[in-house]
């Protein structure tokens, strides 16, 4: 069938929100039907002409905005308690909250006073600005006093004052919200609009009746208020509170294409491809209409390379329909890790012969395949999966981390080698897998509610209607380490899962993160990968008993490290970064690597985490907030073991010698043995103590070497050889004590948008310009010249100063052995910006920024 109406929601039962959700949000994709028509139709006429598009592909459209809401908001904290210290909302009376539409009351209340409220953009997570706390169970949250036990901080009110003018009248206008955390009430002008549980997924709201429309600022004025309700949390680790991502307000004709309802997926013949389009399409207009669909598919150079047209089909009114296309595309680029080539399908919807909408969808053309055998194939080609877990959040911004900084931790994965990411373990935001396929890097997405409920189903529905066009996403995972997962009901759960995420994506597979009960009866016998958390001792076994099933280790690694550090300091909370310790459950970089890389069934893997993390301690409690199984730190800078994936995940020769070589004074280390390691992909490693040789060694395959050294200042030096040649050489010198700053931008020149970001990377270094290993000088920062400090890190899991500066030109951060971090945030106006770091007695530095004339995206009034 090619119709659905909104009886067919509730029959899907995936009712939950319902109220609220618009534009096809939760509504359930029907079977593809009769809309389907062949390339170069009879049927194709002038009218459904795809509107122009610009050099990057990006079609010019004026049949629909989408408008940045992220600037202009009041922000405020409530009270879970107590109606008085919640602005009054929810507090006794005659009519109660919901009894009349309009006057629930408080902040939801348009003429609310806010003007004492704090004035903020998106992204927020306002748990950034709360103190620690020692508690046991909120440090495995990252410390921060949110929950039912800390009503006065757990609450957060959002107001956004905006326009709409008198010629929107008869558009269907929505809201939408890529992620709150979470549980948020929606209000507008005072009416009551709908909750959203999730704090992961994306939702969003039809808001046209209760809009006033004008053109002056008093007939026009709209008021949007979101109560956010983060006393219940949805993990185990730090997940922030707030209104953390992106805000949008869409405009589009009362018959338009639905939010996410452009699908593309393609087939591979040689050099030629074929490009399936299916359109949703929602007619909320009066009357039926007759309706067609267009499509243009163009290339990165802004070539099109095949044009599209569907059958004419009538929309009764209140119901929608899915239009399908198809379209050949000789020479298609594919997309790939190396080849990053990336295709727009602009479809322009026609009703009554007239193009009234427009979208865009970003999609790749590739092949992918998991296999029993050979693993997995990208293109027909064996592609390992070397990959990393990783939550969201960075140091200083917490959960509300700017679209630059995604792509940032991207370029730093890349660098160490890593081909592939987990979203672990939630909806990611939008723009990561933006970079992901910018990049090249392949996605494991993944939900965070294993439930066949009508939430858990809403949920998984936003999840893959959303990112079902990204190329980079390589298959969907519905669940981890879930306590069902080896019952009988845990299979029932994950069936009614699959069947829906197969409806709406049969291009990919599914797999759930299983840390246990493998095979038998449980969630094993409905994925189509098994995926294997840790538990290596195991897998050989059930390849042997399952050898059609195809495997991936969905969670490896969990290695324990403290950048700098190489002495376990439990009072201080810092374990040693030899890449050596590991929880029970876990394994070393070598041990589960060696393991992966020699089984050429297995997919691969990703190491648990790329980069640490706040919450989830072990194995220490207070006074760390953050975790130490990271690859990198919470800034991004490298941990030792960063090297050893670097060695055999890439392809260049590495050569990595640690640990520093400042062990006099209150190391207490002369003469003591000292455990130095190298990890390379050379043949052999030579190591030299001021000049004397201590001996050479054999590296194996995925191994490294190691040698017992008694201290005494001066150099250790590594010297490597391939095929019997010298190749590269690493020293680590006894340094002088810290004498300067080093403030290095990782780019010099950003976009004047109030989006855009400056990572400033800090080194503290001798008078000879060596990085001073130990040092913890405390930095102050300055910024001149417009833009904001708006985070600083320095990746010490145990530190407790603040991330985000109270004042927007200054900040202050300790360095952590050696190193730090500030993130300044682009002014939208042009000019250049001046960052002045210093510390008492040392040589300051001073980093310039450029902030260029930049297109601004559109964003509301």
């Amino acid at each position: 069938m090619g119709k659905w109406t909104r009886r067919d929601l509730v029959k899907t039962a995936l009712a939950a929100s319902a109220s609220m959700m618009a534009g096809g949000d939760l509504l359930a994709q029907p079977a593809l039907g009769d809309g389907h028509q062949q390339a170069g139709s009879n049927d194709a006429h002038a009218s459904g002409e795809v509107l122009a598009a610009d050099a990057a592909g990006n079609a010019a459209n004026p049949l629909r905005d989408r408008l940045l809401m992220d600037f202009g908001w009041r922000f405020a904290l409530g009270n879970a308690d107590d109606p008085d210290k919640d602005f009054g909302f929810g507090k006794l009376r005659r009519e109660g909250t919901y009894a009349k539409n309009g006057h629930a009351g408080g902040p939801a209340d348009p003429k609310f006073d806010d003007s004492a409220w704090a004035a903020i953009d998106l992204p927020h997570d306002w748990a950034l600005d709360l103190p620690f706390i020692d508690n046991s169970i909120l440090v495995e949250h990252g410390g921060k006093p949110l929950g039912r036990e800390y009503p006065a901080t757990s609450i957060g009110w959002y107001r956004r004052s905006f326009h709409v003018p008198a010629a929107d009248a008869g558009k269907r206008v929505c809201v939408e919200f890529d992620g709150i955390f979470r549980n948020a009430i929606l209000f507008v002008n005072g009416n009551y609009i709908g909750v959203n549980f999730s704090g992961y997924a994306p939702f969003n709201a039809d808001i046209t009746d209760f809009l006033n429309y004008g053109d002056s600022d008093a007939d026009g004025r709209n008021v949007l208020t979101v109560r956010v309700d983060a006393t219940l949390d949805e993990g185990w680790f730090y997940e922030g509170a707030g209104i953390y991502r992106h805000v949008w307000l869409t405009k589009t004709a009362p018959a338009h294409i639905a939010r996410y309802g452009n699908y593309v997926r393609s087939t591979v013949n040689g050099s030629s491809a074929t490009v399936f389009v299916s359109t949703e399409v929602l007619n909320e207009s009066d009357r039926p209409i007759q309706g067609r669909v267009h499509a243009k598919l163009i290339d990165s150079d802004g070539k099109t390379v095949a044009t599209a047209a569907s059958k004419t089909s009538e929309v009764p009114a209140g119901e929608g329909f899915i239009f399908q296309m198809q379209a050949p595309v000789s020479g298609a680029k594919l997309w790939s890790l190396e080849q990053r080539n990336l295709y727009r399908a602009v479809t322009v919807f026609e009703a009554d012969g007239k193009a009234v909408d427009q979208d865009a969808a970003t999609f790749g053309i590739r092949t992918l395949k998991f296999d029993a055998n050979q693993g997995f194939l990208l293109n027909g080609r064996q592609v390992k999966i070397q990959g990393t877990c990783n939550h969201q959040d960075h140091a200083g911004v917490g959960e509300a981390i700017p679209d630059r900084v995604q792509a940032y931790r991207l370029e730093l994965l890349r660098k160490m080698g890593c081909n592939a990411i987990r979203t672990s373990h939630n909806p990611p935001t939008p723009e990561l897998l933006d970079a992901c396929d910018r990049m090249g890097v392949m996605v494991m997405d993944e939900t965070r509610m294993m439930s066949s409920s009508p939430e858990g189903l809403s949920q998984l529905e936003r999840l893959v209607k959303r990112d079902r066009n990204h190329p980079s996403v390589i298959i969907w995972s519905l669940a981890n380490e879930e306590p069902e997962q080896a019952s009988a009901m845990g299979a029932r759960i994950v069936a009614s899962m699959k069947k829906l995420q197969r409806k709406l994506d049969p291009s990919r597979v599914c797999t759930t993160a299983m840390n246990g009960g493998w095979g038998g009866i449980g969630v094993s016998t409905v994925v189509d990968v098994q995926g294997c958390n840790y538990r290596t001792g195991l897998i050989d076994a059930y390849h042997k008993e399952h050898p059609a099933q195809p495997m991936i280790g969905t969670e490896t690694a969990s290695t324990l490290g403290t950048r700098g550090i190489y002495t376990d300091d439990p009072a201080r909370g810092y374990e040693a970064s030899y890449g050596l310790d590991k929880p029970k459950w876990g394994a070393t970089p070598e041990e589960w690597w060696s393991f992966y890389a020699d089984r050429p069934w297995l997919a691969g893997g990703f190491a648990w985490t790329g980069f640490d993390y706040r919450g989830e301690t072990t194995p220490y409690k207070w006074p760390c907030i953050s975790s130490h199984f990271g690859i990198m730190d919470t800034c991004g800078f490298p941990k030792d073991y960063f090297y050893y994936y670097q060695s055999w995940w890439g392809t260049q020769p590495v050569l990595h010698l640690f640990p520093h070589w400042n062990w006099e004074g209150s190391e207490g280390k002369e003469g003591k043995e000292i455990v130095v390691m190298a990890f390379t992909n050379q043949d052999s490693v030579e190591l030299f103590l001021n000049g004397a040789s201590l001996g050479s060694q054999k590296v194996a395959k995925h191994g490294h070497v190691e040698w017992k050294v008694k201290y005494a200042p001066g150099t250790i030096e590594a010297r490597a050889a391939k095929d019997g040649r010298p190749t590269l050489t690493a020293k680590r010198e006894t340094v002088g004590p810290p004498a300067k700053i080093v403030a290095v931008a990782d780019r010099a020149a950003i976009h004047a948008d109030g989006e855009d970001v400056s990572m400033i990377n800090v080194s503290i270094v001798d008078a000879k310009g060596r990085v001073v290993p130990l040092a913890g000088n405390m930095l102050s920062f300055k910024l001149a010249g417009g833009g904001k400090l708006i985070g600083v890190g320095n990746g010490d899991p145990s530190c407790h100063e603040e991330d985000k500066p109270a004042n927007p030109a200054e900040a202050q951060r300790s360095a952590f052995n050696g190193f730090a971090q500030a993130i300044v945030l682009a002014p939208k106006q042009p000019g250049d910006m001046a960052v002045q770091v210093s510390s008492p007695g040392l040589e300051g530095a001073t980093v310039k920024i450029t902030a260029a004339p930049a297109k601004l995206r559109a964003t509301v009034a």
